[in-house]
């Protein structure tokens, strides 16, 4: 244990992991999703999770010139670690302030889902959240959530920007609110739509339980 917190021990360590588990980032992109977070901390911590075999740089070189930082296989290794520190955290007092980044509430419906529930919410959806896109897969017992597109035709996709989405998620506004508003957009059949938002809903229906 002390190795590890060695590692990945101090906060700021813990929350540039967790913004990389669903893929790789610039560094503009990590910055903007850890408010609070100074450019020189985040550069040192990179500097610190690289040099201990966590994180890589990958360069795409010309014309682009864009430098991504993705986590390594090891580093990989920490989301399921990562995912059960998220639900016991969640159970925290007080309710922690402020709103959470695209990354962070995704990793949140993740953490949530049931294995035993995760049959019912069976497909692959596609994720189109302001600039970004996500793919969810939920098989078996688990859910795959990553920046990604799907390789054929998804069962349903969701297109809408980060408040909106915030907003059905935490129930201030239901599904068909939104759709009828036209800030979100829901394509597919309705059984695959339905799964697709029982899974969004996934842990704010937990927590509205406790």
């Amino acid at each position: 244990m002390a190795r590890a917190l060695d590692v990945i021990g101090e906060r700021w360590a813990v929350l540039v992991v967790r913004d990389l588990l669903l893929g790789p980032k610039r560094f503009n992109d990590l910055l903007g999703g850890l408010p609070g977070m100074s450019p020189n901390v985040l550069s040192q911590r990179l500097r610190e999770l690289t040099e201990h075999g966590v994180v890589r740089r990958r360069d795409l070189g010309p014309p682009t010139r864009v430098h991504l930082y993705e986590l390594t296989e090891w580093g990989r290794a920490l989301e399921p670690l990562l995912l059960q520190l998220g639900r016991w955290g969640s159970q925290a007092r007080p309710i922690p302030e402020g709103a959470l980044g695209a990354d962070s509430l995704l990793l949140s419906i993740k953490a949530a889902v049931d294995p035993a529930r995760a049959a019912d919410l069976r497909g692959v959806y596609e994720l189109h959240i302001d600039a970004d896109t996500y793919l969810a897969e939920v098989v078996d017992d688990s859910v795959r959530i990553r920046r990604d597109t799907a390789s054929g035709r998804p069962d349903a996709t969701l297109t809408t920007d980060l408040d909106t989405l915030r907003a059905v998620c935490d129930r201030r506004i239901t599904m068909a609110s939104a759709v009828d508003s036209g800030t979100l957009r829901l394509n597919g059949e309705p059984s695959a739509t339905r799964r697709l938002t029982d899974l969004l809903l996934a842990p704010f229906t937990s927590a509205s339980q406790r």
